[in-house]
């Protein structure tokens, strides 16, 4: 039985039946409670600003966590403590991998049982399963217990490029090693379009990898940048943005009428967030998720986007608004790009009117589980002991 100590979850009033950036998150605490979901920094900081002004005057439970928060900053415990996940997230070892690969699969099965979101038979008897960036599989290996049968259509950094090993093994699985941020060519872009004094114009795929005809009951964006990766320069201010975009225009461009998509997030008070969020709502039942154990103590949850209206006018007005966003960001002029980031207060508030009470509602076990686990922690602990 689904508990709302577990969810939170809005019904968009665009729905047939009323019923739904990212950085390496692996010890990424500090990082994820000073940055933007899309990894933005001072471009958005007005609207950022705004957003948080509304929440602490309206939750409790968001001013608790920023207060544990704000402990936490404070504490070198705390510092010692996620520098020693990232060293870790590095250099994994093969234990390090089959640990996070059934972590992720515990994740995906505490997913489905509070939100439902890999209750597919009403679409398909066979679904299509459409994972963004795979590795190392454990969110699709929790969907194949349910459907073994299912079709997989994955994507995943290649291991020699910086990205995770896929450790999952299936006949019906179809893996793409490939850099999504650069798949120009699902995204709109011809070669012709793209400026000839670009520092990656051969790097970017032209060649579709999807057919228009592919379509898919289920979608995992969930992929998230990895230090471990080598970038050209250009890419690093714009690549969280970027990821995010190509994510989010493939996957919705390519879902089932009807169907699910999971979506891994940080920091529900993010401009970036709240965006996304208000956008999804208008055309899917939406929920958020957070593991009460796993990742508890950083910002990411998971939002479940159901019954999403993909052929509907929002949805494809959202499609077209992430291809374009991703445009700006790959091809633009510096300018362009940065502009691509800016948001102020007016953009905040104007989302705030329409969505504000129904964010703060969603957010507010989200926070409470974060905060929960902070409390909890034991560099927290001497903290306070000192």
């Amino acid at each position: 039985m689904s508990s709302d100590t577990d969810l939170a979850s809005h019904s968009s009033p665009h729905s047939d039946n009323m019923g739904i950036n990212p950085t390496d998150e692996t010890g990424q605490q500090h990082r994820d409670d000073q940055q933007d979901a899309d990894g933005n920094s001072f471009e958005d900081a007005g609207a950022h600003n705004k957003i948080r002004e509304y929440m602490e005057e309206r939750s409790r439970e968001f001013r608790r966590l920023q207060e544990i928060r704000a402990k936490g900053w404070k504490s070198e415990k705390g510092d010692e403590y996620f520098q020693r996940q990232r060293r870790s997230a590095d250099n994994a070892s093969n234990n390090t991998a089959n640990y996070f690969y059934g972590m992720m699969q515990k994740i995906g099965t505490e997913l489905h049982r509070i939100t439902k979101a890999f209750e597919l038979s009403h679409i398909s008897n066979q679904p299509a399963i459409l994972d963004m960036c795979m590795a190392p599989g454990g969110f699709v290996a929790s969907v194949l217990k349910k459907y073994p049968d299912a079709h997989v259509k994955a994507m995943s950094l290649p291991v020699e490029r910086g990205g995770h090993e896929v450790l999952l093994k299936a006949e019906n699985l179809e893996v793409e090693f490939l850099d999504v941020t650069m798949l120009a060519g699902d995204m709109g872009i011809t070669k012709e379009d793209i400026p000839v004094s670009h520092p990656d114009r051969d790097a970017f795929t032209i060649q579709r990898i999807f057919s228009a005809q592919e379509k898919f009951d289920l979608a995992f964006c969930d992929g998230q940048v990895l230090r471990t990766q080598q970038r050209s320069q250009w890419r690093e201010p714009f690549e969280a943005y970027r990821l995010t975009k190509s994510q989010l225009a493939l996957s919705l461009e390519h879902l089932k009428p009807g169907g699910t998509m999971v979506i891994l997030l940080h920091k529900l008070e993010a401009w970036g967030s709240v965006k996304l969020l208000h956008t999804l709502s208008k055309f899917s039942n939406l929920k958020l998720f957070k593991h009460h154990r796993h990742h508890a103590m950083r910002s990411s949850f998971y939002a479940v986007a159901k019954n999403v209206q993909s052929d509907g006018e929002l949805a494809l007005e959202a499609i077209a608004e992430w291809k374009r966003a991703w445009k700006n960001a790959s091809l633009g002029t510096k300018d362009e790009r940065t502009r691509e980031l800016k948001a102020d207060s007016a953009d905040a508030q104007e989302v705030l009117d329409d969505f504000g009470k129904t964010l703060v509602n969603m957010g507010r076990i989200i926070w409470t589980k974060q905060a929960d686990a902070l409390e909890r922690a034991s560099f927290m602990e001497a903290s306070k002991g000192g």
